[in-house]
């Protein structure tokens, strides 16, 4: 996979998002994964794209009044086919963590890149899903200094639980030896 200018990825599906910002100066190395469902628990629809593009109807499902007003956004976004979207260049900020930490290092924001994989904590990640993000992994850790795979519930502990219990660490720390990886996986 070749990349275009300010971290797009060709071969991919791009959806820029309004909600990002510049990164401070410094090594992009830390890649967070995330889940996400919109409503919660249901696959398909368009409904995470216009959330990262600020264009979810409030009014459509009751969940979707409490998260109105919103501004997030994730780098890239997995959805259950395996297809994959570009929502924010890598070497921008995106709006993913929240106030998050790895390795008594604050502001996961602004060294990271997010990656949401269409999913929940109650439900199993498809082979598809497997498949595309090891090939994103493979491309970022090309372009940028990775050191570290972790969860969204590692750097927001108590705060957040995805990817969840179903997402397969087992295969991270197989694919990537010598990443850092949340103390529970790496033990």
């Amino acid at each position: 996979m070749n990349w275009q200018a300010d971290g797009w990825l060709e071969g991919v599906e791009w959806l820029p998002s309004p909600n990002f910002g510049e990164r401070p100066p410094g090594d992009v190395s830390l890649i967070v994964v995330h889940n996400i469902s919109l409503p919660p628990e249901e696959f398909g629809g368009d409904w995470v794209e216009k959330f990262f593009l600020n264009q979810l109807d409030a009014a459509v499902h009751p969940y979707f009044s409490t998260i109105s007003g919103v501004h997030v956004s994730a780098h890239f976004y997995v959805r259950r086919d395996g297809r994959v979207i570009q929502f924010v260049g890598c070497d921008q900020r995106a709006w993913h963590a929240g106030s998050s930490q790895w390795c008594e290092r604050d502001n996961c924001n602004d060294y990271s890149l997010g990656i949401e994989l269409e999913g929940s904590d109650t439900q199993a990640f498809t082979a598809a899903q497997y498949a595309a993000l090891w090939t994103l992994i493979d491309a970022l850790r090309q372009r940028y200094s990775i050191a570290a795979i972790a969860g969204h519930s590692d750097i927001a502990p108590g705060r957040k639980t995805d990817p969840g219990p179903f997402f397969d660490w087992a295969a991270v720390a197989a694919r990537y030896p010598g990443l850092d990886l949340p103390p529970e996986v790496a033990a």
